[in-house]
Order: structure tokens, then C-alpha cells, then sequence
């Protein structure tokens, strides 16, 4: 078997004279290293003073006094006392049958003061049904707080304290111009039975306009979600999302995880959406909707292809509403909408919070829409949604004369014979579902066209006169159940909320 092997020689070789260099300094970087964190250059050396710029570098540093330290710091100083805990007591709706007495539950979360004589935003779900509601401030004080307005579908509530002290308020920014990779504080309530008052969690945006997101049964209708990685866990709904400037870009709401903590998916309320609802809340105790008038969904990657689109985004154009805003601007059918008011629009959920959100004071505003490969920009108004739909109330049947009614968002026939032979189903005892509106409160309770109505809140219906009655005892109702045929004849529940 052949060896091979490299020879070794006891002859000591002469090193080159920049191998001792090297070691020379290698020495001196090493002292370098050690020496340099101990050092702080005084106000006008070379380095000049570190500026802050919000979202850029890893660990943003500030000077103050002579001192480098984390921009975090000084909002927190200056906007930490504005975050308040609420307590909200309810009636206990399932209790054991043999329990006679009130069962009653408290639920904790957080808020924050927008307005120093003490006005409170939060989330609805952290009040939602309450009786009662106590704030506790910053300086141990505490308050009975009143309801002023709530909007389950935006998932935003206003409360009302009459403070006795000094309020520090939360000024509201502008969430439109946050970018992905900015950096985000989040202050709240985490964990309230362990006391752990205005914690602060920091992160940076991890994405805008998160839609179709599912949080059970407290789910709202208008998402267009910033999503952070600053820790949210239960307890910290409702408190502040903040930037560098101390001002509130967001309202905390939810946090998408397996095992219910944080795993830094956190979801807040843009504040852009809080600017538009909150003065109809403090007004009126609901919120108000802009009005478009179209039927839309998201659009397909063949349409986008077909129209020429550089990505999958923006929503076509299914049919427009005679006499609406968009028949007036001019869109047709098949047109795809890609932006609205200068805002972008990615997809359906984000169409309809531009919408919804819309100023409805007559003034006009720019929609971009994509027809036969062409960009064509129109503009148009929008009106209030729940004016426009009440106008409908006594609308036109069309030829056959039939008496309509709207409710809900719904266009209801008396589900007689003829109309189940025009229309090609066998006949039931029911209410017709002619024509259902984007955005209203029936088109979110996934109510189509076609459905047949059969039980209103456990009461059969059998005409139109049934489900006035019905629906006028229900004025007032959190949420009506309803036992639906649907189109392809399965018998569903759906439900819907105010």
C-alpha cells in the first residue's frame, strides 16, 4: 500500500517582519474594543450629536444633557399617565338553571384620554354589555365611567369620566403615514390580575391594512389592522399604539396567537379609523357610514391579467346602485377600483373602510378605476349610508308591483308562489331577500341574495307584516338571530348586529 506524507524539518524558518506588525495591531484594536465603550465625546466633537430618526437603526439613541439615551424614554414620560385600566362589570348570561340569583363577571382592560375634561377611547369589546364601568388613572384615582358611544363594527368605544385631577391626554397622529419597519410603542394594562398597570412593550410596524382577520364573535366588520410585534397580551386591549412623537397611531385590539400570549402578532384599530368614528360617537352614541353604491369583490388574478394590472390588488366592479354616487361618477360594471380618495385599494375590506369613513359633506373626491386596460380617473361624492338605504324604504318593485320593504340592508318580498315560480324555487313559507347593500349590517351577516328568511330572533315569519312587527320589537337588540334558506336551499342561522 503506497504511504504519502509531507516531510517535516526541525530547521526554525526566519518569520517575516509584518508578522510582528500584525501582532502590533491586532494589540492595539483589541485595546480599542475595550477601551471605546467607556468613552463619551463631549457636545461639538467630530461625531456631533446623535439625531433621532423614527423606524431608521437598530437602537435608536437621543441626546439629552449630554447624555445618549432611548427616544422611547422621553414619550413614555410624557404620555404614560394618559393610559388608564377599565374594569367592566356584567350580567352573566349563561348561569346554571338551578341558580337563582344575578351571576355577574368582570372583564379588565385599557384606554386611554384624548381630552383633557375626560374623554376616553378603549375598544368596544372591552365594555361591550357592561352595567357598570370603573377607570383607574395613573395617580390611584377612580372613576364610574359613563357609555357615551360604541361601534362593534369598527370595534372603537368612547367613555366619559368627570376627573378630579390634572389629565395628561394622548394627541391623535396620523396612521396613513406610517411605513412598515417604523417603530411602535405600545402602553397598557397586560395581565390586570397581577397588576402590572402601563406596561410598555416596544416594536416596530409589521404591516398596515390587515383585513379578514376572525376573533370569534366579537369580530368587526371594518378591518384595515396595523399589525406590530410590540408585545399585546390580553389586558392590553384598547390602550395607545404610539410613535416616536408621542402621538397615538393606533388602538390596541388583538393578538393573533396559539396558546393566547403574545408571540408578537399583534393587531391595533388605525387611528385614522378612530378620527372618523369618534365624533359621531361623542354626537350621536353611534357611528355614521359613507355610501358608494356599488357591488364589488376582490379581484381575481384572470382580471387582473385581463386588465392589465401589474399585481393582484384593487376590487371589480359587480353592478351599480341606480341613482348612487358611483352611477353619477360614472362607474360601470367591471370596472376595477385601485384607489379611492388617493388611497390605494388593495382589496374589498379596504374599499369599504375608505368608504365608510368618507366625508360626507358634499365635497368630491378622486377614484381611480382600471376599463379595458385603461387607467380612467372619476369623481364622486358620497352620502350617508343609512339616509340613502332609508330612502329605499318604499322602493319601486319593478313590474309586477310587488310591495318592497328594506331592513337591515335588505330588499324583502312576501315569499308568494308567483315570485317562487319567477324566480325558480319550490315555495316556503318565508320573506324573499331581493337585493342585499355592500355594507350594510345584513351584507356582514353574509346574507345574499336569494336567501329566504324564515325565523326572526325564534319567531316564524311568513310575510312582510311578520318581519316589520318582528323587527320593530328588536329595535334595541344586540344582535338578531335569523333561520335562513339559503340560495341552494340549506336551511342556515345567521346573525345580525347592530
Amino acid at each position: 500500500m503506497e504511504q504519502r506524507f509531507f516531510p517535516q524539518t526541525s530547521k526554525r524558518k526566519k518569520r517575516p517582519r509584518f508578522f510582528s506588525l500584525g501582532i502590533v495591531a491586532f494589540v492595539f484594536t483589541l485595546c480599542g474594543i475595550l477601551i471605546a465603550p467607556h468613552l463619551r465625546f463631549a457636545d461639538g466633537d467630530i461625531l456631533g450629536p446623535v439625531v433621532p430618526v423614527s423606524g431608521a437603526g437598530l437602537y435608536p439613541l437621543v441626546d439629552r444633557d449630554g447624555e445618549l439615551e432611548s427616544p422611547f424614554v422621553s414619550v413614555v414620560e410624557n404620555v404614560q399617565d394618559a393610559v388608564v385600566n377599565i374594569s367592566a362589570r356584567s350580567r352573566e348570561e349563561r348561569v346554571p338553571w338551578w341558580y337563582q340569583g344575578p351571576n355577574y363577571s368582570t372583564s379588565s382592560g385599557s384606554g386611554f384620554f384624548f381630552r383633557e375634561d375626560g374623554y376616553i377611547l378603549t375598544n368596544n369589546h372591552v365594555i361591550q354589555d357592561a352595567m357598570t364601568m370603573t377607570v383607574s388613572t395613573a395617580s390611584g384615582y377612580q372613576y364610574e365611567a359613563k357609555l357615551v358611544g360604541a361601534d362593534p363594527q369598527t370595534d372603537l368605544a368612547v367613555l366619559k369620566v368627570e376627573p378630579e385631577e390634572e389629565i395628561t391626554v394622548i394627541p391623535f397622529g396620523d396612521s396613513d403615514d406610517i411605513k412598515v419597519g417604523d417603530w411602535a410603542i405600545a402602553i397598557g394594562n397586560p395581565f390586570p390580575q397581577q397588576g402590572l398597570d402601563r406596561t410598555v412593550t416596544v416594536g416596530v410596524i409589521s404591516a398596515v391594512g390587515r383585513s379578514n382577520l376572525r376573533f370569534g364573535r366579537e369580530t368587526p366588520d371594518y378591518q384595515n389592522y396595523i399589525q406590530t410585534d410590540a408585545s399585546i397580551n390580553p389586558g392590553n386591549s384598547g390602550g395607545p399604539l404610539l410613535n416616536l412623537r408621542g402621538e397615538a397611531i393606533g388602538v390596541n385590539a388583538a393578538i393573533s396567537s396559539p396558546t393566547g400570549g403574545s408571540v408578537g402578532i399583534g393587531f391595533a384599530i388605525p387611528i385614522t379609523l378612530a378620527r372618523a368614528v369618534v365624533p359621531d360617537l361623542i354626537a350621536t352614541g353611534k357611528a355614521s357610514r359613507g355610501w358608494f353604491g356599488v357591488w364589488f369583490h376582490d379581484v381575481t388574478q384572470r382580471e387582473a391579467k385581463r386588465q392589465g394590472l401589474d399585481a393582484v390588488k384593487g376590487v371589480t366592479v359587480d353592478s351599480v346602485f341606480a341613482e348612487s354616487p358611483a352611477e353619477k361618477a360614472g362607474v360601470l360594471a367591471d370596472d376595477i377600483i385601485v384607489s379611492f380618495n388617493n388611497q390605494p385599494v388593495d382589496n374589498a375590506g379596504r374599499l369599504s373602510v375608505l368608504v365608510s369613513t368618507a366625508s360626507r359633506d358634499e365635497s368630491t373626491m378622486p377614484v381611480e378605476v382600471v376599463r379595458d386596460g385603461e387607467t380612467v380617473m372619476l369623481h364622486t361624492i358620497v352620502t350617508d349610508r343609512d339616509a340613502f338605504l332609508s330612502s329605499l324604504a318604499e322602493a319601486d318593485a319593478g313590474p309586477d308591483d310587488f310591495q318592497v320593504s328594506v331592513w337591515a340592508g335588505m330588499e324583502l318580498l312576501t315569499f308568494t308562489p308567483d315570485i317562487a315560480r319567477a324566480v325558480g324555487l319550490k315555495h316556503v313559507d318565508g320573506v324573499y331577500v331581493r337585493r342585499v347593500y355592500p355594507g350594510s349590517k345584513a351584507d356582514f351577516a353574509s346574507i345574499n341574495r336569494g336567501t329566504i328568511i324564515l325565523q326572526v330572533d325564534d319567531v316564524p315569519v311568513k310575510s312582510l307584516e311578520d318581519i316589520e312587527k318582528v323587527a320593530n320589537e328588536l329595535r334595541r337588540a344586540r344582535r338578531i338571530p335569523l333561520i335562513v334558506q339559503e340560495p341552494d336551499g340549506t336551511i342556515a342561522r345567521k346573525v345580525i348586529r347592530p
